[in-house]
């Protein structure tokens, strides 16, 4: 982690907690996170579409130290789309950071590098910042192709972006098999390949850029691992799943330093 880049936390909840379990947990979180405690990092939260209400409202009328977050968007501002959400929808909601391309959405729901990157242009475009989402299955890890799977996904993500807008973004490094599985990827694995994000990212948009895009690591981060994840010089943070759902744990990650 770079003292030249502001460590960012995101906790990222996928399909759990209803807009009542997502007001106790708030509360519970920012019982646990002091704003001294949170003055040093974006703190993110994720929270399914139905939540985002009730989050927003009460990060606003309690002046919790958080940031909105949303897990997904269309890149289109309206039309026949039905089920999915308008990133303009977003804005108006005082969402600042938007996940896309996440690994469970391009496995899934068959996302491709050319709609994640039609995604991350229709969040800057409403001036929000897109976290977006790289990484490799265990097959293509056991096979070598880690950073040239991972690098792809960069170049594909930034096509056609300005050097500013790239620099104003967030990639998470997502290894697929460390997802869910509890299996993490070592310190050393994860600067490894955040620094060669960085590298893409310096052929991509220059140095400047590569210098401030923030590089988050995501797979089975905890409590436990946090603090070794975050020494590393090129992980400027953590996208965080299954951890993130008990705020008493998430509330320990963010404050990592104190670990």
């Amino acid at each position: 982690m770079s003292a030249e880049r502001r460590p960012i936390i995101s906790a990222n909840w996928k399909m759990n907690n209803n807009h009542f379990k997502a007001i106790q947990y708030m509360q519970t979180l920012v019982a646990n996170v002091p704003k001294a405690g949170a003055a040093a990092v974006d703190v993110v939260i994720h929270p399914p579409f139905t939540d985002i209400r009730s989050v927003q409202t009460l990060i606003q009328a309690d002046d919790m130290p958080f940031f909105l977050g949303a897990q997904n968007c269309h890149w289109e501002d309206n039309g026949a789309f039905t089920g999915e959400v308008s990133p303009a929808f977003l804005e108006k909601l005082g969402v600042g950071y938007v996940i896309c391309g996440h690994s469970e959405r391009r496995e899934l729901f068959g996302e491709t590098d050319e709609m994640v990157a039609k995604k991350v242009e229709a969040i800057q475009r409403h001036n929000m910042v897109p976290i977006m989402c790289v990484g490799e299955t265990l097959a293509q890890r056991e096979a070598g192709e880690t950073e040239s799977t991972v690098l792809a996904q960069v170049r594909a993500g930034l096509k056609g972006r300005p050097n500013d807008k790239v620099a104003a973004m967030v990639i998470a490094y997502e290894p697929i098999w460390a997802i869910g599985t509890g299996r993490t990827a070592t310190a050393d694995d994860a600067q490894v390949v955040c620094a060669a994000i960085r590298g893409c990212v310096a052929e991509i948009a220059g140095a400047d850029a590569a210098g401030a895009v923030r590089i988050q690591y995501g797979g089975s981060v905890k409590a436990a691992n946090i603090a070794e994840l975050m020494a590393q010089p090129d992980v400027d943070g953590a996208l965080v799943g299954g951890a993130s759902l008990d705020p008493s744990e998430f509330a320990r990650i963010v404050q990592f330093r104190s670990l």
